[in-house]
């Protein structure tokens, strides 16, 4: 193999803070993941990780914006939410009761996914949810 040439690949798209953009991601993902069997869980973490920044975030403000990034190798599948901030908190997993009706979201995808990192950035925060391709043992709640 060349030494510049990688086996992940990696895409990014940069969605405006609109709630319909939301299915978009979803979409966007599904596309990149065809045949994957990792598809729907990583369908299903982008729609969390997207929604949670407009709701949560200045990227639901009316100029604000929110990015993806996808990188996808033979090993594993990395889902990047960037938001725009404005909030005083990092995202965090919070233990809810079974009917909350919020809260449970970014529980939802620790559970789904092998690893779930919060990176604060320039005002803002990024998620990433890792989807390993052959985990090990004991390593994936589900």
């Amino acid at each position: 193999m060349h030494e510049y040439t990688s086996s992940t690949r990696v895409w990014g798209l940069t969605c405006p803070g609109f709630p319909e953009e939301v299915s978009r991601a979803r979409r966007w993902t599904r596309d990149i993941l065809r045949g994957s069997p990792l598809a729907e869980d990583a369908e299903l973490i982008v729609s969390e990780l997207s929604a949670n920044a407009i709701l949560h975030t200045a990227s639901g403000a009316e100029s604000g914006s929110f990015h993806l990034a996808l990188a996808v190798s033979p090993q594993a599948i990395a889902l990047s939410v960037t938001d725009d901030g404005g909030t005083g908190n990092a995202p965090k997993v919070e233990d809810q009761d079974q009917d909350a009706e919020h809260g449970r979201g970014l529980g939802m995808v620790s559970v789904i996914a092998h690893r779930v990192v919060v990176h604060e950035t320039d005002g803002g925060h990024t998620v990433t949810a890792e989807l390993f391709a052959h985990p090990r043992p004991g390593g994936h709640p589900c």
